[in-house]
């Protein structure tokens, strides 16, 4: 498939999509630069992507692969691609696995989780196939248990592994228990979520000879955001070029940023998708340019769209409406998100305002009981032992944290070390 010029594919939107129409309805028809366009409002980009009724598709939904992220049983999030959109995509993210250190004959296990319409592990089964480097590949999941996939992995002599640091962690705590390492395995190709300093002498001791890198930077809902770039730093990557275009905008102006070192939000435009059209998508990280005219970046977290705890994802949005939900008599004054790291583990700590705290020790625990039934994957992570269980804080509004600059309240606090 072609790569669009902007002008075109903001054309083609417009004309097809009723979402794109009516977000871009006060704009001049001969629009063309994507920096005119407003950056697109998450709630209302996915309550116009339903499987029925569907706003945001350019077309009739007769031929595509759909894959889900994130949101909460209540409120799935769907993502759609035409046959040639994925395979693209796929290719596209292939060629960056030679940067993240591919080579040509390694057997590759990959651990990424599969079924329920999650893409991660048919998402890197494809990406392989389609590298320009010939590899053996090893459908493990991530949801084998752990003794088989070691077994497997010792059978094939695989040099790489693939999948989420959670996943990752618990097949080296597992050999460590055992005595046992792993010392074929050459590369770790991590994705999904952050990799923590403190997971890295665990991996060590059970992959001896392992080098650890990202496996490139991408979404299901967004598409392509960046390579794999060799070095020290995993959180450094590549834009995608020219398939996509990465901004990073200021935090305080929407502005976009040029300059180094100035930390700001992700928003991406796919030039190829027509299907689901992502245009200025805020992905709901942040990131600094490290070098800006070639490209590269530096992820620095989420931003206040959503939290990535270990494995689970959690949207603002959908959490704010559980509370919603759950405060039936309208006490709860403001909701921030915090996310932390302590022990090996990440942490979500929900703090709920309210002119007096003892009033809302019964709402609390329906947030919480809520939040576990919309999003099961966080319970089940807690029973794993991938994160900490849920803490709710009953707090005043004034210790709520707010912007410095703007005094605006911030919806997430991500107080995890990222150096």
């Amino acid at each position: 498939m072609p790569v669009h010029p902007s002008a075109e594919l903001i054309r083609f939107a417009r004309r097809n999509s009723p979402f794109y129409a009516e977000l871009y309805a006060g704009l001049p028809d001969r629009t063309e630069r994507l920096t005119d366009l407003p950056v697109v409002p998450q709630a209302e980009f996915w309550r116009a992507n339903t499987p029925r009724g569907n706003r945001l598709l350019t077309g009739p939904l007769t031929e595509a692969v759909v894959f889900k992220s994130g949101g909460t049983t209540g409120a799935p999030k769907f993502s759609f691609y035409s046959r040639e959109e994925w395979r693209e995509f796929t290719t596209s993210f292939g060629t960056g696995l030679v940067d993240a250190g591919l080579r040509p004959g390694h057997r590759v296990a990959d651990l990424f989780y599969a079924g329920d319409l999650y893409a991660s592990h048919t998402f890197l089964l494809d990406a392989l196939q389609h590298s320009p480097v010939a590899n053996v590949r090893l459908p493990i999941g991530g949801a084998a248990p752990l003794a088989s996939t070691v077994r497997t992995l010792e059978q094939f002599e695989a040099q790489v592994v693939a999948g989420t640091p959670t996943t990752l962690c618990a097949l080296a705590d597992h050999l460590v228990a055992d005595g046992r390492q792993l010392p074929h395995v050459e590369l770790l190709l991590f994705g999904g979520e952050g990799l923590f300093q403190d997971q890295q002498p665990l991996l060590a001791k059970a992959f001896p000879h392992a080098r650890v890198s990202s496996v490139g930077y991408a979404a299901v809902d967004a598409g392509l955001l960046g390579r794999p770039v060799p070095g020290p730093d995993t959180r450094v990557h590549q834009v995608f070029a020219p398939e996509t275009v990465v901004e990073i905008l200021d935090e305080h102006t929407g502005e976009p940023v040029t300059g180094e070192g100035v930390p700001g939000r992700v928003v991406v435009t796919d030039l190829r998708r027509r299907l689901m059209p992502v245009l200025r998508y805020p992905v709901g990280d942040r990131a600094e340019w490290t070098d800006a005219a070639t490209g590269r970046f530096r992820i620095l977290g989420r931003a206040q769209e959503g939290v990535r705890v270990g494995p689970v994802s959690l949207y603002t949005e959908d959490v704010l409406d559980l509370v919603r939900a759950a405060d039936t008599a309208g006490r709860v004054t403001g909701v921030q998100l915090v996310v932390r790291r302590w022990n090996g583990r990440d942490g979500l700590v929900l703090r709920l305002a309210c002119h007096g705290p003892d009033e809302l020790r019964e709402t609390a625990a329906a947030v919480e009981r809520a939040l576990h039934t919309a999003r099961p994957l966080y319970p089940e992570a807690v029973a794993a032992g991938h994160v900490h269980p849920l803490s709710v804080d009953l707090v005043r509004h004034h210790e709520l944290a707010v912007n410095t600059r703007t005094g605006k309240l911030l919806r997430v606090l991500d107080e995890r070390p990222h150096s």
